[in-house]
């Protein structure tokens, strides 16, 4: 990841930390390491994002999947490519199944997502070039979006080169969160993140990383300083006391950033939530 994407994730981190009710605070605070587990990846490295702005995780070996005892209460995040072995796949089918909640990415689809659960989504052959989209959302309502995009927000997606499209092969059950136009027209698929549920768990897969190297500038609005994107959101007074090192980024790095950051924590304190539900 670059200095500039690195800083572009930390000034994320504050716009969307600022937004946290109470409850939220007091879920991430109280969350053990072991709630969140990182498969380790050669493509994509969400832990590296965890790890800039605090989400507490814990990361193990893609070959240690298969012999890994895991809690149905857990969030489970296979990184790019998601090699992993017969023992691996069936792990995750049972943990899935038992009520877990599994997060994947990119080549994870044809890697794990296929072969743990046939018959839901799947590769559509044609790979991607490195490039950006824009997007929109789909699933509105859905908690997983919360506070994703402003009025004003233009987001941009980042494609890595050979990113698979996601083709769904049952629409009555695949919920497209996330979809893309200029990615429909340019590979046949517009879905860029989908979620679907089996036994008691879920499963939410994404095209391209959580883990971005790079934002584009596309329009004068993308090339303002990020003090425009704070104020869009009504937290001017969030840059205007962030670090000075995070002064010179560009509105379009900061709102790529966020949209990943505040996704990926969208996604935690939900799976904390419904935790806590079936506690009573």
């Amino acid at each position: 990841m670059t200095a500039s994407m690195m800083n572009a994730y930390k000034a994320a981190s504050l716009l969307a930390d600022r937004d946290l009710s109470p409850e939220d605070r007091r879920i991430l605070q109280d969350m053990d390491a072991h709630d969140v587990v990182v498969v380790q990846g050669q493509y994509d490295r969400v832990e590296q994002v965890f790890q800039l702005v605090g989400l507490k995780h814990v990361v193990i070996h893609p070959a240690t999947v298969g012999e890994y005892t895991f809690r149905p209460e857990q969030m489970v995040i296979v990184n790019c490519p998601g090699n992993l072995d017969r023992a691996g796949i069936t792990a995750i089918r049972t943990f899935v199944e038992g009520g877990g909640s599994l997060i994947t990415t990119d080549w994870a689809l044809k890697n794990v997502v296929e072969q743990a659960f046939p018959g839901f989504i799947a590769y559509n052959g044609k790979p991607t070039a490195d490039e950006v989209v824009r997007i929109e959302l789909r699933g509105a309502d859905d908690p997983f979006l919360a506070g994703l995009f402003t009025e004003k927000s233009d987001p941009l997606w980042w494609l890595e080169g050979s990113s698979y499209p996601i083709r769904i092969l049952d629409a009555e059950r695949v919920r497209v969160l996330i979809t893309s136009k200029e990615l429909g027209e340019r590979y046949g698929e517009a879905p860029v993140a989908v979620s679907f549920d089996v036994g008691q768990g879920d499963v939410l897969h994404m095209i391209s990383h959580y883990y971005l190297q790079r934002a584009e500038t596309r329009t004068a609005r993308h090339a303002a300083k990020w003090n425009t994107f704070a104020a869009e959101m009504g937290a001017a007074e969030v840059a205007a006391e962030a670090p000075p090192e995070l002064a010179e980024l560009s509105l379009g790095e900061v709102e790529a950033a966020y949209s990943s950051y505040r996704f990926t924590q969208n996604l935690v304190l939900e799976k904390q939530r419904r935790n806590r539900e079936r506690k009573g």
